[in-house]
């Protein structure tokens, strides 16, 4: 059996529609996924109605946190889309990404000359989860840079937004108190992030542990096998649950579907024991 328990949408930053995910997801052959968008869940509900009865589908959410000084993210697995905590909790959200956008818009007109249209505008503040991504493909369709990372990294990286994540403490309850499950998203870091030591994870396990997190995003797109095992063992030794996913963005990241590791081996499905039981 083949998962791939991290996937994105145009629901927030993929490229893919729904239904593209949902044939995408059938043509890499993999039984069991989840939809994981940031800081919505609002695409789970689309893409249920998709999915034959053959793929085993899992609603999702990766939710923008910081615990103390710890920035990160959460994935809430199982939790209820209709959830009338979690919908409020997403509504919050919205905001918090606008004030973020709104900030990153200025630093764009003032900092780099560059101001946006109306249509540009419009197509920003239209969509459901708005991110960093979706201003550097502005910029890349400009051609002003050559792809996300390049844009982000010469025109946004330099900005700064404040805090505009999530209290982890109130995203890992909110996804407790919807029926889920939170487990820390590539906690040895994400997509273009130097990857931390031991020691550092270590440090902030133990801030995420109080906060209430259950389980470990073990097997992960940019992680080595070596970093796998370190990972999988402390998951093993700590009584959490072993997720693992591939962080797909479609065209927005060069990330395949159902690539669990930089090797490419194959993981199946039993060792991420997030799917027992349920």
């Amino acid at each position: 059996m083949k998962a791939d328990l991290h996937t994105h949408s145009n629901f927030s930053d993929g490229s893919d529609s729904i239904e593209q995910l949902a044939e995408n997801i059938q043509k890499a052959g993999i039984d069991i996924f989840a939809l994981t968008d940031h800081d919505t869940i609002e695409g789970c509900l689309e893409i249920k109605k998709l999915v034959p009865s053959n793929i085993r589908f899992i609603p999702a959410v990766e939710l923008t946190c910081k615990t103390d000084e710890v920035k990160c993210h959460i994935l809430g697995y199982y939790c209820d889309p209709e959830n009338s905590l979690l919908k409020s909790l997403i509504a919050k959200g919205k905001l918090l990404r606008h004030k973020k956008l709104e900030t990153r818009i200025e630093y764009l007109r003032t900092v780099h000359g560059i101001n946006l249209t109306e249509e540009e505008l419009n197509w920003l503040y239209s969509r459901r989860s708005v991110v960093k991504t979706h201003l550097a493909n502005i910029l890349v369709n400009r051609g002003l840079a050559g792809n996300n990372l390049e844009a982000m990294a010469k025109y946004l990286d330099g900005c700064k937004t404040g805090n505009t994540r999530f209290d982890g403490e109130e995203g890992i309850n909110t996804i407790k108190a919807s029926g889920g499950t939170p487990v820390w998203a590539h906690p040895l870091g994400g997509e273009g992030e130097e990857h931390i030591t031991p020691d550092e994870f270590y440090k902030k396990f133990e801030v995420l542990k109080s906060a209430g997190i259950q389980g470990l995003e073990c097997y992960y797109s940019r992680y080595s096998l070596d970093e796998i095992d370190f990972l999988v063992n402390f998951a093993n030794k700590n009584n959490l649950l072993i997720s693992g996913g591939s962080d797909y963005h479609g065209t927005n990241k060069d990330i395949p579907l159902g690539k669990l590791n930089t090797e490419n081996q194959n993981i199946e499905a039993s060792l991420l024991t997030i799917l027992n039981g349920i």
